[in-house]
């Protein structure tokens, strides 16, 4: 029988299996490539100044950068040319280039928030008459793109499918069709895909692949090394990790980002802030070890929440009832299932908002990856995509819970007397 202490053993080094030891005599901190992940997190995008000699990069807050004396053949566009800073900063070059390391990438671009990388993906690759397979189950913001806007103001056609079924996706491939997208695991129903399927399915008709992979930070899975030609996080989340700063990335290869950062930077704008870039750069320091102790919170929470009859369902791919845990043990090898669960209590919707009200550790309130637990209902038939939702979703209803750092006891007792109060106390009968 595997245990809870076993499985927390077995997710103790998660970055090691992802980042073996680089072969080289002597690790360097302005050599990304000679330093695992631990290190790189601590060092990568860092850089001592000569003019400040702080052994941390400092908050750059001017607009402008001075400009050589001869400004002949320079493009003042250039996404990476300290000219103007809508298209570079040095806080957004350093946390580009910590992130671009981080992916087992070329290159990254970062944005003012998550939507705003996810906007560019789609703004960049997609013209007037080309079609993109888009799963069903994906966020909001991202369905409106693709279900309204980008089709009624541009022409863009759009496939929605279950992206969990690689012979729907098959199935929905065109001639004209440019790029696929998903989500690692999906928001909010925690549904896993098979990365590396998509990709030979997208490549094999001559797409891109686009993967969102906030739920799964590069520390724990990068899906660019199972075929994916972008990857999207919003920095918002587990990287920044602290809830109080806003971004957006997307990585991939060189000519892609450069286009990227060229057509939706540079000219459309949503570049990230110096402070924010700062605070998520400061806050990726430590991903490796909050994101250790959210996966081990996450299934040890989930499998309490399963385990007790007064809760109707719980989603969360660490467990054995989920659709996708197989592939999920498969596709992130042993080192976790995330920290995103849905679930909901035995009863109505006013029981499911009474146990919301009855929490008093866990935190009501939107977003994801903090280093406190957050849990919003969001069963709400009008939002997009609920139909492709699992039948227990309509059944029951189904709240959202983003597993934070508290001690796992204190979250499974404020749990426990949330459900005493909104279902009533268990009985020995």
């Amino acid at each position: 029988m595997v245990t809870n202490a076993s499985k927390r053993s077995a997710l103790t080094s998660i970055t090691k299996v992802l980042n073996p030891v680089p072969q080289t005599d002597h690790p360097s901190r302005k050599t990304p490539d000679s330093l695992t992940v631990e290190s790189l997190l601590v060092h990568g995008g860092n850089e001592i100044r000569e003019e400040s000699r702080a052994v941390r990069l400092p908050i750059v807050m001017g607009n402008s950068y001075y400009l050589p004396e001869d400004t002949e053949g320079v493009d003042l566009s250039d996404p990476d040319l300290l000219v103007y800073t809508r298209n570079a900063g040095v806080n957004q070059l350093g946390l580009q280039s910590k992130l671009a390391a981080l992916e087992n990438a070329e290159e990254a671009a970062v944005f003012s928030t998550g939507v705003a990388a996810l906007h560019a993906v789609l703004f960049t690759t997609l013209n007037s008459g080309d079609h993109v397979v888009v799963s069903s189950i994906v966020y909001d913001a991202v369905w409106r793109l693709l279900e309204d806007l980008l089709p009624k103001k541009y022409g863009v056609e759009v496939t929605f499918v279950n992206s969990a079924d690689l012979d729907e996706v098959r199935a929905a491939m065109q001639s004209n069709t440019k790029l696929v997208h998903s989500e690692t695991i999906a928001n909010p129903t925690t549904q896993v895909v098979d990365v590396a399927g998509l990709a030979a399915i997208a490549h094999e008709h001559g797409a891109l692949l686009s993967i969102d992979s906030t739920f799964t930070p590069p520390v724990f899975f990068r899906p660019l090394e199972h075929g994916a030609d972008l990857v999207v996080h919003s920095l918002t989340k587990y990287i920044n990790g602290h809830g109080d700063a806003l971004g957006g990335s997307v990585a991939g290869s060189r000519a892609l980002i450069h286009t990227i950062k060229a057509d939706a930077l540079v000219d459309v704008g949503g570049a990230i802030s110096p402070f924010n870039a700062w605070l998520i750069t400061r806050g990726s320091v430590t991903l490796q070890l909050r994101y250790e102790r959210h996966l081990t919170n996450a299934q040890e929470l989930a499998e309490a929440l399963e385990n007790d009859p007064r809760v109707a369902f719980v989603s969360y791919p660490g467990l054995v009832s989920h659709r996708q845990h197989t592939l999920a043990t498969r596709q992130f090898e042993g080192r976790g299932y995330g920290a995103m669960m849905a679930f909901a209590v035995r009863g109505d919707a006013a029981a499911q908002e009474a146990f919301v009200g009855a929490l008093k550790l866990i935190t009501s309130a939107v977003s994801l990856g903090h280093d406190e637990s957050l849990i919003v209902n969001s069963a709400r038939e009008s939002r997009r995509g609920f139909e492709s939702y699992p039948p227990e979703f309509h059944e029951w209803g189904h709240l959202r819970l983003s597993v934070g750092l508290e001690n796992i006891d204190d979250l499974i007792r404020d749990v426990q007397q949330a459900l005493d109060h909104a279902v009533g106390p268990l009985t020995d009968a």
